[in-house]
Parts: structure tokens; sequence; C-alpha cells
């Protein structure tokens, strides 16, 4: 590789270090790593592998459920795999083109599941809200079309990070302090002017996710609005539960995921391994407690579990 004398040198590969400042712990942090991860991987296949052999459950909201563990499983897979390596092996090598890969496919499977977060918020203020026009305002075509316009919207805003990061020479270190390759973290290593990296990174969460949330919050002061005007407390009760699951995704998805981006990006104080490792453990938790939240209060899909535990699965 040439000496990084010029200015237009760039590197052809990067370095991982992992959790910088817990390297003696790397190997006993990957224990309680792996086993989430397991479980995150586990748990979301046997919620797809459950919704497309039980009849019962090809419903929109369950659709949508689907949509948010494909995307649970390709967020933790595209980071987990490569940081439990090198927790086992040490820092591991990583091509540049590797490298903006994982860069696209972490902030694409973010921008996406923030899609999926607000689609199951519509399907819920249709059903409480308009419910005798569920099964015409949800149908399976429009189901598709809104799947595409996710994937549309997630690529055409996540892509601009490949050619922002493509453009720039890196021409002093090439060791990134981070478990894995992510917009900032590579363009922080550049010797050029990242100001558009950095606009950009901002602008991204603020029109597409915080957009979401906004939506989101509007959708449940229409159901809660609805709610309240039900004749009894058991009605009001029993309407508030079937939204419950998905509030408590909502929670595990954008509370850790706005506190990880706010605290990368203001708070100076934080020691970097806290940075890292909170970023590590938003790639893991939701993914794995997804599954667990809507099989504990979701009546249909517990019903479900226990038909096919007991042998009965075909007849439920």
């Amino acid at each position: 590789m040439a000496a990084p004398n010029s200015t237009t040198f760039s590197h052809l590969s990067f370095v991982l270090v992992g959790i910088p400042g817990l390297e003696p712990w790397h190997p006993w942090i990957s224990i309680p790593f792996a086993l989430m991860y397991t479980a995150a991987v586990l748990g979301n296949c046997g919620l797809l592998l459950l919704i497309a052999t039980q009849r019962r459950l090809h419903e929109p909201m369950f659709i949508f459920l689907s949509m948010l563990a494909v995307a649970d499983v390709l967020l933790s897979t595209c980071t987990v795999p490569n940081t439990l390596a090198i927790f086992w092996f040490g820092p591991k090598a990583i091509s540049f083109s590797a490298c903006l890969t994982q860069v696209f496919f972490v902030h694409f499977v973010f921008v996406a599941e923030s899609g999926v977060l607000l689609a199951m918020g519509f399907d819920r203020y249709v059903a409480v809200c308009d419910p005798l026009r569920y099964t015409t305002v949800l149908t399976n075509e429009k189901i598709g079309k809104i799947a595409t316009a996710i994937v549309i919207r997630s690529f055409c805003v996540i892509v601009p990070f490949v050619f922002l990061l493509k453009r720039l020479p890196f021409c002093a270190s090439n060791i990134i302090p981070h478990s894995y390759c992510e917009h900032i973290g590579v363009a922080r290593l550049a010797c050029a002017d990242i100001t558009i990296n950095i606009w950009y990174g901002l602008a991204v969460p603020i029109l597409s996710v915080v957009l979401d949330v906004v939506f989101i919050a509007v959708s449940y002061v229409l159901i809660l609005r609805a709610v309240f005007k039900l004749p009894t407390k058991d009605a009001q009760r029993k309407t508030l539960s079937t939204c419950g699951s998905h509030v408590c995704i909502i929670l595990l998805f954008y509370v850790p995921a706005f506190f990880t981006f706010f605290s990368h990006r203001f708070g100076q104080n934080i020691p970097k391994h806290i940075h890292i490792l909170l970023a590590d453990l938003y790639v893991l938790v939701p993914p794995m407690l997804n599954p667990i939240v809507y099989g504990m209060k979701t009546k249909q899909l517990r019903e479900q579990v226990s038909c096919v535990l007991s042998r009965k699965g075909n007849w439920c």
C-alpha cells in the first residue's frame, strides 16, 4: 500500500477494533452478545414460520409484524457476526467496499424498520377508528404497495451515504474505533471536509424517522380519542390492549435509537466505549425482545403457539 503522503490517497481497507477500552473484556462480552443474537434470530425466524404456516395469522397486523421480523434479522445479522468475530479473534480488517456495504445496510434497515412501525401504527388506527372498513382498506395489494414504498424510501435516503463516503480521501488512520462500519464513524477518518456528511447524517433521521414518530403520535392521538368515546371501561381496556404490543415495540426501537443518536453527536463527556457499547446493544436488544413482546401481549399468537406445541397446528 502506498504511503499516505498524498491528499488523494485512500485506504483500501479499514480495521475494526470492537469496543475501544474494553478489549480485555471482549471474550466475556461476547457471551451475552452471542446468546442475544441467537435468541433474536431464532425468535424472529420462529415468528416468521408461525405466521407463514398458520392461516389465522394471515391478517394485516401479522403481515406487518413479519416485515418487522425480517428487518430485525437483517439488522442484527449485518452487524453482530462481525462484532463477535472481533471479540473472539481480535481487530478485523474490512475492505472499503465491504465497509460501504455495511454502512448502507445498517442505515437502510434502520429507516425501513421505522417505516414498518409507521405502517403498523396506521394498521392500529384503521382497526380502532374505522373497524368496518379494515379489510377493505388494508388489502394484500395495498399492503404490498406499502412495503414497496418503505423499501424505495429507505433506499433513496440511504444510498447517498455510500457516495458521500466514496468521494472522501482517507490519508490518515484506517482504524475504526467501532464494532461495525457506520456513516459518521467512517467519515471522521477522512482527511477532507465532511460538513455535507454531517448535515446529511442529521437530515436523514429528522426528515424520515422523526416524521415517522410524528405520524405515529398523531395516529395514537386519534386512537385514544376513539377509545374514550367507547361506552364502557371494559371496551376501552380491550381496545387499548390491542395496541399495547405496538406501543412497547415503538418504545424499544425509538428510545434507544434517539439516545444513541444524540449521545453520539452531542454527548462529548460520555466515554467512547459507552457510545460503542450502546450502538452494539441497539442492534441486538430490540430484535431479541420484539418477538417476546408480541408473543406475550398478543392473544392470537399465544393461541397459535399453543396449538403448534400441542401438535394441532393444522386445525387451529
